[in-house]
């Protein structure tokens, strides 16, 4: 018996618009002016309130509610957007909200995995194919940067900036802005070296990384004051695309970025034993 492509129980407003190959499951509700792309699926209980663009090929589990207004007592009841990439999977019972200003959006990247109970509060921009593990929780209007993966019961203040290709550990936490490319972990979270496993996966070149992993030396674990080491990166590897974007984050972080002490250097002995203690990062990270 062939399943039904709208479930009878689901309830489609007038205004929302569903592209080909499109189910959706029992209990669904598909809001005022939301779209759903080509192929898409919906489980079922799936809220998508108001304002939601749902790319191609996106799933969609139980209970997850999307779109829904912003937790801002700032917010005044303007029209406000929701967005998602093609070939994201959203899990179980997650939520993301509209953002909070007339005309702004909360954008999900493509081919991200929202896993179950995570949070993407008001105005967040998640890059593509980013992976939230279980339970995270992203406060308003933090940015996380292609390929970065943030393991569970994370906890983001708002307005931080996580950069690209950074893994955080779970149960970590951080007020403060997170470089791209950076391993951490501990609440409040440190950087631990870089993401030494994911810059390979991602087809960094050896040379790459190694001129990564000089400049991180240089910038949180060699006791040099942040301008004299920013200098000196400049002039040793200002010819490395990566570390010129990495100068550029550091330059315009907002909220600061936490320098390693000489007592949290000391309990960190292990961050250039190359990729096992990566490992052990990577072990607790749902």
């Amino acid at each position: 018996m062939t399943a039904l492509p709208i479930h009878p129980t689901a309830i489609i407003d007038p205004t929302a618009e569903l592209g080909v190959d499109v189910l959706i499951g029992p209990y669904c509700i598909v809001g005022p002016n939301c779209k759903v792309g080509d192929g898409s699926v919906l489980t079922s209980h799936v809220v998508l309130e108001e304002n939601v663009t749902l790319g191609a090929g996106c799933e969609v589990s139980s209970f997850a509610a999307l779109g829904g207004k912003p937790q801002d007592l700032g917010f005044k009841g303007e029209t406000s957007y929701v967005e998602i990439g093609d070939g994201t999977h959203i899990r179980e019972s997650v939520t993301v909200h509209r953002a909070s200003g007339e005309g702004n959006v909360t954008r999900v990247g493509k081919k991200c995995l929202l896993m179950a109970t995570a949070h993407v509060a008001h105005n967040d921009v998640i890059g593509d194919e980013v992976i939230l593990a279980n339970g995270v929780i992203l406060a308003g209007y933090v940015t996380v940067g292609d390929y970065s993966f943030i393991s569970g019961q994370n906890v983001v203040h708002q307005h931080v900036q996580i950069g690209s290709h950074v893994i955080m550990s779970g149960s970590s936490g951080t007020r403060q802005d997170i470089p791209h490319y950076a391993m951490c972990a501990g609440r409040p979270a440190e950087i631990r070296g870089i993401n030494k496993v994911g810059l390979r996966r991602r087809g960094f070149s050896a040379e790459q990384r190694k001129n990564v992993q000089r400049a991180y030396d240089l910038l949180w674990f060699s006791g040099l004051q942040m301008a004299e080491a920013m200098e000196t990166v400049q002039v040793e590897l200002g010819h490395d695309e990566h570390v010129v974007r990495l100068l550029d984050f550091v330059k315009h972080s907002k909220r600061g970025i936490r320098r390693v002490t000489l007592n949290d250097r000391s309990r960190n002995e292990d961050r250039n034993s190359g990729e096992s203690s990566q490992e052990s990062v990577e072990a607790g990270a749902l």
